[in-house]
């Protein structure tokens, strides 16, 4: 599937080099459940998004200096790895001053803030995370903790934070989220919450979990109490990090690790980087007339195959209607016969 899902690309000229890999493909296959025209449309609304909104240029340029600041209100950050080896991503919830977060930042900023640190997760933090625990890792294990939060902190502004987050990473980075532990949860974060899961999808909300104070057991099933913070009932204090949240401890920050991984090319202009639509099409072309033959024979054989399985469909439509009317039949028949074995009898 991610094949033929290439070469459609391919065949269209949507491809653009540096996005084309499999696991990406397969991230925006499973977001549209495997369909190959949904998962496209899918696909080239991500690359038109990139482009507008100068994705790469935001990975490469923006600063973010109220960091420090932003974290004191809103405390959040990477930690470390689960059991499978996935990166941490932990949020505080139940301590953001949102007043003094929107003095130390604007919601402009901490959304380019928010995109660079997917970009960083992408080509940073998953590749550390799969040389160091040597399987391909591509996904993110969250924790929530919502002590505290209830209806009245779910206000406009929060609401439009939140929304635009859930839109970006549920559209343009999908199926990074593994596993999503929301702890502490009281009565009032659970009326809060059927709100909440009304902005989720069905694929996100499956990997929710909704848990009170008891939560510790669910967490140590997944994550060792040597890479869970003190706070969340683990061992880790980051102590000389400033502590946990301020730390982004992980294997991105191994030396040796960080010397395998490649890094990106840097330009100076992130529109020659990330080409626009023209430009990508005509390098698809090119890659296309360059394995045309390998592209046509695999679509052809996907072609083929989905011939053949309506074929079926249609033979297994005939045969139903078939034993409808051999059913209709032997009831006439039965109809039939009944008054002479009536009379016989007699």
């Amino acid at each position: 599937m991610v094949e033929a899902f290439r070469n459609l690309l391919l065949l269209h000229g949507h491809l653009p080099a540096n996005h084309g890999d499999h696991y990406t493909l397969l991230r925006f296959l499973k977001m549209r459940e495997f369909d190959l025209e949904k998962s496209k449309d899918a696909f080239l609304n991500c690359i038109k998004w990139r482009v507008d909104s100068k994705v790469d240029l935001i990975s490469k340029k923006f600063k973010f200096e109220e960091y420090s600041e932003v974290k004191k209100h809103y405390p959040h950050g990477f930690h470390k790895v689960d059991k499978s080896g996935r990166p941490i991503y932990i949020e505080r919830l139940g301590m953001v001053d949102l007043n003094a977060f929107l003095k130390a930042t604007t919601l402009e900023r901490y959304v380019k803030y928010h995109i660079q640190e997917q970009e960083k997760t992408l080509t940073s933090r998953y590749p550390a995370c799969s040389i160091a625990s040597e399987k391909h890792v591509s996904s993110t294990t969250t924790i929530l903790d919502v002590s505290g939060v209830g209806m009245s902190n779910f206000s406009k502004t929060a609401r439009s934070l939140f929304m635009e987050i859930q839109k970006i990473d549920s559209n343009y980075y999908p199926e990074t989220l593994h596993r999503l532990f929301v702890v502490n949860a009281s009565s009032g974060f659970r009326m809060l919450w059927l709100a909440l899961k009304t902005f989720l999808d069905a694929r996100t909300l499956a990997k929710v979990q909704v848990l009170g104070p008891n939560y510790l057991g669910e967490l140590l099933e997944a994550i060792d109490p040597s890479n869970l913070p003190t706070f969340l009932g683990g061992n880790c204090t980051c102590s000389d990090h400033g502590g946990c949240l301020f730390s982004d401890e992980g294997p991105w920050n191994d030396p040796d690790i960080k010397e395998k991984i490649q890094e990106p090319s840097t330009t100076g202009d992130a529109d020659s980087e990330w080409q626009t639509m023209d430009n990508v099409s005509e390098t698809a072309s090119a890659i296309q007339m360059d394995n045309s033959g390998k592209i046509m024979m695999t679509m052809e054989k996907y072609t083929a195959l989905i011939t053949a399985i309506l074929d079926s469909q249609k033979k297994i439509e005939m045969l139903e209607v078939s034993l409808n009317k051999t059913k209709k039949v032997l009831n006439g028949l039965a109809e039939i016969i009944r008054p002479d074995e009536t009379e016989a009898n007699l």
